[in-house]
């Protein structure tokens, strides 16, 4: 073989690894492509405007804005499908309306690109990806009972057990039921504490101080406060909890020189807990199973 023959060969033995890897990985950010797809109307609150998104552009925007990226990736394909079922459901339901969902709490968080690079700063491309992934791979998945889709509910962290949601809602529904969630207490909203001047707590409550009495009425069965009076006005749990700005309705008051509410958990405990769901993926659970156990009888099927 003579040197130009050899230079040559070497220059390809170099060069073709560089090519098959230049091909396979790549370090933008992965784009969705559509053929067809479900519009999501999403009612966008402080700019007052709706946006028209894709469906699973939506839902990758929702579980980058309701769950951190930094979740097992079984926990993110759980809530990737139960955001893309509680959407389902809302545009359903919101048929004849101008939009189907609004872009906070009042449906699911929603956030924008920019918003999520600012959030996520230089690892904007790994958990921009990371989501992204989840969603394709659980492309038009959704939960279903008895052939319909269903009101897929989920919230931060639990306290042991998630609520039926007749305790915590008008409705019964007989997918949205009690059950175990042993795996939040890693939860950084397991427990917190509130503290109020008497005075403060008062005016709150448009009540007198002068002579505070607070009573608890009732209890659901996982400690929820159901009914509570304080003076001679009685509130629900849910409701004392939005009046105080608490993370959820299990909560104990302290009436000492100030008033001090120990708090429980974080969100309505009704569905599938966020927190919950990280810590069963961790132990080697999937995404079905998450979803199957916090969801009863239900199935996951493809649009």
């Amino acid at each position: 073989m003579n040197i130009k023959k050899l230079l040559l060969f070497s220059f390809l033995i170099i060069l073709i690894p560089f090519i098959i890897v230049s091909l396979f990985i790549s370090n933008d950010n992965i784009k969705f492509n559509y053929t067809s797809n479900n519009i999501v109307r999403v009612y966008k609150e402080k700019e007052n405007v709706i946006e028209s998104v894709p469906l699973e552009e939506y839902v990758y925007r929702v579980v980058s804005s309701e769950m951190p990226a930094t979740f097992n990736k079984e926990a993110l394909k759980a809530q990737a499908v139960a955001s893309r079922t509680y959407v389902m459901y809302q545009i359903n339901k919101n048929k004849d309306k101008d939009y189907d969902v609004y872009d906070s709490e009042n449906s699911q968080v929603y956030s924008t690109e920019d918003k999520l690079k600012e959030k996520w700063k230089d690892k904007y491309s790994e958990y921009s990806n990371k989501i992204k992934k989840v969603v394709v791979e659980t492309m038009g998945e959704c939960i279903f009972y008895n052939n319909e889709i269903i009101d897929a509910l989920f919230f931060s962290t639990s306290v042991g057990y998630t609520e039926n949601s007749e305790a915590v809602f008008s409705e019964s529904l007989p997918y949205l039921r009690s059950v175990e969630s042993k795996w939040d207490m890693d939860s950084p909203s397991y427990e917190s504490e509130k503290s109020f001047s008497k005075q403060e707590f008062c005016n709150m409550l448009n009540t007198d101080c002068s002579n505070l009495i607070i009573e608890v009425l009732s209890k659901t069965d996982t400690g929820k406060i159901d009914k509570i009076k304080i003076n001679n006005k009685e509130y629900t749990g849910k409701e004392l909890r939005s009046i105080l700005g608490l993370r959820s309705s299990y909560f104990e008051i302290i009436n000492e020189n100030n008033i001090i509410i120990k708090t429980k958990g974080y969100g309505h405990n009704v569905g599938m807990s966020q927190y919950g769901a990280n810590g069963m993926a961790n132990l080697g659970y999937k995404y079905k199973d998450i979803i199957k156990h916090y969801y009863t009888n239900v199935e996951v099927k493809k649009l």
